[in-house]
């Protein structure tokens, strides 16, 4: 008996900090825009630059070469120009203003903006099935690209 309630005291251990982990979770219909930025993270876990530079290139996932030159990338094909280079990124904006861009670039730079929401629910009207209610990204995946983000420094 002793046995199975450390058994049942470990399993409720577990959901709880599971739980604690998935309510730290900001969703992307809660996320607070300010004028520096997105301040708050979205997960309450650090981003890794590795994995982000992976999300990053991916023509997947990110797909930001797609549109941005980034020359710590060099050695990947097709790198966009319709956005602005990404070198110094981090030169020219904190670690929340990137969050916002990343997030939903049309709050920071308007509705005008051709770079996706990467995480926001509002990403068009002709959207197919499948995606309806989802994000391009993570949570996790955006704290991720902004963590390689801030690794491009002039």
């Amino acid at each position: 008996m002793h046995r199975r309630n450390k058994f049942i005291l470990s399993v409720i251990a577990s959901v709880g900090l599971s739980t604690a982990a998935f309510a730290a979770e900001i969703g992307p219909d809660a996320v607070e825009f300010t004028d520096a930025g997105v301040v708050t993270s979205l997960t309450g876990v650090a981003g890794d630059p590795a994995a982000g530079a992976e999300i990053f290139k991916s023509r997947k996932q990110g797909n930001c070469l797609a549109c941005h030159v980034n020359s710590d990338m060099s050695g990947e094909l097709f790198h966009g120009d319709v956005g602005p280079p990404l070198d110094g990124v981090a030169s020219r904006w904190e670690e929340p203003e990137l969050r916002a861009i990343v997030v939903n670039s049309k709050e920071p730079f308007g509705p005008e903006t051709v770079m996706p929401g990467f995480y926001s629910l509002a990403v068009g009207e002709h959207l197919a099935k499948q995606y309806v209610g989802k994000t391009i990204l993570s949570a996790q995946e955006v704290e991720d690209v902004v963590a390689y983000l801030v690794t491009l420094k002039d």
